[in-house]
This record gives C-alpha cells, structure tokens and sequence, in this order.
C-alpha cells in the first residue's frame, strides 16, 4: 500500500478533513480534500462536520481555524510559520493606537493570534481594499504587509499606516521582481499578468490583474485567455494547471521554504497520532480573536 493509500485509509477512520493551501507541495494538494487560500480554507473547516482538522499551510492559518470552529486542528509540522507575521505583535499595534488614536485598525489575516485581538478588523488579499475603503475614519492603521497598505492608500484615497513601514513577505517582495516579469512578458506578450498584492509597487504596475491567489484561480477559470504569468508562490501554477486543462501557466520559480516543511509522512504521522502537531491557543486569545474574525467571513 502507498503512502496516499495509507493517509487514505487513515483519514476515513479519523473521520478528518485534509486542508491544502495553495502553496504547498503538488503531492499534498493532491492528497487533499479541498485546496484554496486561507480565507477559503476557515470556510471548508468552518462548514465540515469533520472533528479532525488537518491543515497544510502555516501556523496562522492554522490558528484561524481553530478560533473559528473550536475543532481539534492539527499540523503536519508546528515549524511551519510565516516570518512575515512575525514582524507585527500585539504590543507593536498598542504602540502604533497609541500615536493614531481613532484610527481603525485592519489586521491582514498574515498575522499571529495575539496580533489580531488588537484588530477592529481582520481582512484577507481578497478583500483588504473593500475593507480599508469601508473603514469609518480617514486614517486606518494596516499590518503586516507595507507593501498591501501602500496599494490601499493609492486605490482607496485614505491615510493607510502600514505597521510596520517594512513589513514584507520575502517571496512576493524579494523573489519576485520586475525583471523576472519582464522577462516572462517578453517569452509569453500573449499572457495575462496576474500578480499578488504582496509584490512591490513596480511589479504590481505591470500587471494586468492584482488580486490574491482566490481571484487568479477564479480569473483563470473564466478568462478566455490561455496564458497566464503567475506572480505568487510557484505552486500555485499546480492548482492553476490541475483545475484549468489546456491553459498555460507561467511561474517566476519563487517558493516559500515554510510551506515545503509539510510532507505527506507528516499528515500520516499526524493521522495516526493522538496528540501529534495539536493548534493550542490561551482561551483570551481566541475569545478576542473571533469577533473579528467572524467580521472577516462576512
């Protein structure tokens, strides 16, 4: 029997639920039961009468599930952590109110636990403008990810706080640049550029679309083009590929180590395990968390 035979059997027996972001490994997504962003992974655990939860991502997302179904969530490898999330911390946005008093705090859904109780509002890449643009004051504190609050101050005309100034995903901000674009343009000029907001400004100015990976799975699907440049993490192009069969996909060969830590011996490890890999967060945290969060799926 194989390894996928094994996680198989083992999940049926656990009664579980594989959840796969888009970025992980292509033999994960293929082992999963539903493979989508974070935003659309809290609504498959939320909706599943699973009791199990195994969740292929980083720890953020992992911690949003649990706060928004109280199910036992586990991950393949508790190492898994998104660095930029790291760069924002509760105490920081305390700092950041204490000098903008008023202003409305928008925490991008990249972020730890205890960064988001200090939320008004949690927002994904899928809605940040919408929200940021909803927001009731002129001034909105926004984190972590600088380069997202940048994009929602031109688009949304308001003073948009990024928390901190630097903050970045080293993928989107390091790995995928204006030259690499550029020389896709050049192989493919008959291909749709969709690149993540998570980019900086001069690769998200060559775009043609600028939206999370949900919006380039949904612009894939009904576009009538049949090339698309990918600006985001490399694996998205396996999703892109699996659900779009004679379209073609370029990627810009920019993968996120943290994402690759999970492995199909990971998810059986986990799958036969009592304990292994359990998402625990302080009852505080989760109860300050949820409001916004619930806002969020709103």
């Amino acid at each position: 029997m194989g390894i996928e035979d094994e996680i198989r059997k083992a999940k049926g027996r656990r009664n579980a639920l594989i959840l796969s972001h888009n970025y992980q490994r292509p033999e994960v997504q293929d082992i999963a039961d539903y493979v989508g962003d974070s935003l659309e992974l809290c609504r498959e655990a939320r909706k599943s009468g699973a009791g199990l939860v195994i969740f292929c991502g980083v720890t953020f997302m992992a911690e949003a599930a649990l706060i928004l179904t109280g199910k036992d969530v586990r991950m393949p490898d508790l190492h898994a952590t998104c660095p930029m999330a790291a760069m924002l911390s509760a105490e920081d946005i305390r700092k950041y109110k204490r000098i903008h008093p008023g202003a409305t705090t928008v925490i991008y859904i990249n972020s730890t636990a205890e960064a988001k109780t200090e939320a008004d509002v949690i927002c994904t890449s899928a809605n940040y403008e919408k929200v940021i643009g909803d927001a009731p004051t002129d001034t909105v504190l926004f984190g972590p990810d600088a380069n997202m609050a940048q994009r929602a101050a031109r688009i949304c005309g308001k003073k948009v706080i990024a928390m901190p100034a630097d903050g970045h995903c080293r993928i989107h901000s390091h790995l995928i640049t204006k030259t690499k674009i550029g020389r896709l343009k050049e192989l493919h000029p008959k291909a749709l550029v969709l690149v993540h907001p998570e980019c900086v400004a001069e690769v998200q100015a060559m775009a043609d679309v600028v939206c999370g990976t949900g919006g380039m799975a949904r612009i894939a699907r009904e576009s009538d083009r049949k090339e698309f440049i990918i600006g985001t993490e490399e694996e998205m192009c396996h999703r892109l590929r699996k659900e779009n069969p004679g379209k073609a996909f370029y990627g810009v060969g920019a993968y996120c180590n943290n994402m690759k830590k999970t492995t199909l011996e990971g998810i059986l490890r986990v799958l036969n395990s009592d304990n292994d890999g359990r998402i625990s967060l302080d009852a505080e945290i989760i109860r300050k968390t949820k409001p916004a969060l619930e806002r969020m799926l709103a």
